[in-house]
């Protein structure tokens, strides 16, 4: 199945980017708002859904789900719940951050509820750790590992400068901010718990 690309209503500066990490055949689903930034990207979403309140100009799409304004979920998260439950794995998510923080910390913890997901913005790429993953970049990029929901155990890594040997990452510590690639490519596993890894894109 292809990938579910979902736009919310967040801050997009560099449009640019952000449409250079869409590809052709992905699902586009725009929560409410979200529209707007796909307008700028020359984007026609396959889906808008939410309660409409910051979406404009909207008649070109004709596949639209409206929920009332008063609801106990965001637009953000019904959108991947759109997507979750018509059976996509892998989920990018954009335009989900900004200086709304309540709306951003909600929206990163939206990873918790996809099975391969990435959230991106003008400046980081964001995922969760679950089991073991395989990130791409470049070598000296900033890399940080914040454990969520609990302490992050049994933390190993490779391609790190400051490498982890089955080890702890303590909730509420900072020791695994700012870490740097060495290579090109770096592997993280951990054994109990879960930790956001955020790799910084411009170094």
């Amino acid at each position: 199945m292809t990938r579910a690309v979902v736009i919310g209503n967040g801050e997009i500066k560099n449009y640019g980017y952000i449409k250079s990490r869409i590809q052709s055949d992905d699902f586009i689903i725009c929560a409410d708002g979200g529209c707007n930034h796909a307008r700028n990207m020359n984007i026609v979403p396959d889906i808008l859904l939410g309660d409409f309140d910051s979406a404009e100009d909207f008649a070109e799409i004709e596949n639209r789900i409206e929920y009332s304004a008063r609801k106990d979920y965001t637009d953000g998260e019904l959108a991947v719940a759109y997507a979750v439950e018509h059976g996509y794995d892998d989920i990018l998510l954009l335009g989900m951050t900004g200086d709304r923080l309540d709306h951003t910390l909600t929206d990163i913890l939206l990873l918790m509820k996809c099975k391969n997901g990435v959230l991106l913005d003008d400046n980081n790429e964001i995922y969760l750790l679950r089991g073991s993953l395989e990130i791409n970049g470049k070598k000296g990029q900033t890399l940080s590992i914040i454990p969520i929901n609990g302490d992050a155990a049994g933390l190993s890594s490779k391609g790190l400068e400051y490498p982890l040997y089955n080890e702890t990452l303590y909730f509420g510590a900072g020791r695994g901010v700012s870490n740097v690639m060495t290579e090109d490519t770096c592997e993280i596993t951990i054994k109990s718990g879960m930790a956001l890894v955020i790799k910084v894109e411009k170094i």
